[in-house]
């Protein structure tokens, strides 16, 4: 039995029988699928304004799932069964934008692989004077730094012409229990690596308590995405619109690589770069990966 959501402790202001809203608080429910009718209003006189929209969209109801018996050695569960859960509107408003780039842009993607071993050397030397940083961080910030040298790669295709982003603002794909959030780390080539560091801590509590806001994922221009942590080697990450790429960062793993003649361990990171190919050529992606590459192999630039 799934559980149902009600609207009945919901105040909602009504003009002879018609909701109170705002037009682009009906525009908004109206391409994210929300029920304006179950929203409490924060505007004049309970006027349903943007924002309640918006966060409907963020903390949408939470629907139970019931548990199913757990099997002895000694029982066999005959009965099928299944449950149904209502697709939630963060769900629709991910999927919708996301098959949006699939099938809009025209994918193709590029891989390269790092060697992390200066990467760790410098971080532990750092954390042992008292700062701390992740490897997560450190690739946004030579994303940042490469992204200056290569402002192709800092783009969007809007039909008619292409936008070349002066700024860089870069997205950082957190995973929540109803999807994907993207908050945006702005201006982050002219941060230091702790100011990063201390707004995608930040970023990560405020998601894990819901408390994102739209204009945290407003404004992104490049994309970046880790699986590392949890121990993906590498994958293929679809853009993040209206950015024209999207970085898919894999684990840091020990491996055996042949070096004058003799093998050795080198920790080793591989990186895929999805680019939209109506803005992007591969000579531009490759160029700006191999741009990566070195600061990430060479992290001094990035500490200072």
């Amino acid at each position: 039995v799934v559980a149902q959501t009600t609207a009945n402790n919901t105040t909602t202001a009504t003009n002879n029988g018609k909701v109170k809203a705002s037009p682009l608080a009906k525009k908004i429910a109206n391409e994210t699928g929300v029920n304006i009718a179950n929203l409490k209003g924060s505007g004049d006189d309970g006027r349903i304004v943007r924002r309640d929209v918006e966060a409907a969209v963020l903390n949408p109801p939470s629907v139970s799932s019931p548990s199913l018996p757990q099997p002895t050695s000694s029982t066999i569960i005959s009965t099928e069964s299944f449950n149904e859960v209502p697709v939630s509107q963060m769900r629709k408003t991910i999927a919708r934008r996301l098959s949006e780039s699939k099938f809009t842009a025209p994918h193709f993607y590029l891989g390269i692989t790092v060697n992390m071993d200066e990467a760790v050397v410098s971080r532990k030397k750092v954390i042992d004077a008292g700062e701390k940083f992740s490897f997560n961080d450190l690739v946004i910030k030579a994303c940042a730094m490469a992204l200056r040298k290569h402002p192709k790669v800092n783009s969007s295709w809007l039909g008619d012409k292409i936008r070349y982003n002066h700024h860089i603002h870069i997205g950082m794909a957190i995973a929540v229990e109803e999807g994907l959030l993207v908050p945006v780390i702005r201006f982050a080539d002219q941060k230091q690596l702790s100011q990063i560091s201390g707004e995608a801590k930040a970023f990560g509590q405020k998601a894990k308590d819901k408390k994102l806001q739209p204009s945290d994922w407003e404004g992104n221009t490049f994309t970046v995405s880790n699986l590392g942590m949890m121990d993906i080697d590498e994958f293929t990450a679809i853009i993040n619109p209206p950015d024209a790429c999207i970085l898919a960062v894999g684990k840091s793993t020990a491996t055996p690589v042949v070096e004058q003649g003799e093998v050795v361990l080198r920790s080793q990171m591989k990186l895929t770069l999805s680019c939209d190919h109506r803005v992007v050529d591969g000579a531009v992606g490759a160029t700006f990966l191999k741009t990566l590459k070195g600061y990430l192999e060479q992290p001094l630039a990035l500490l200072l």
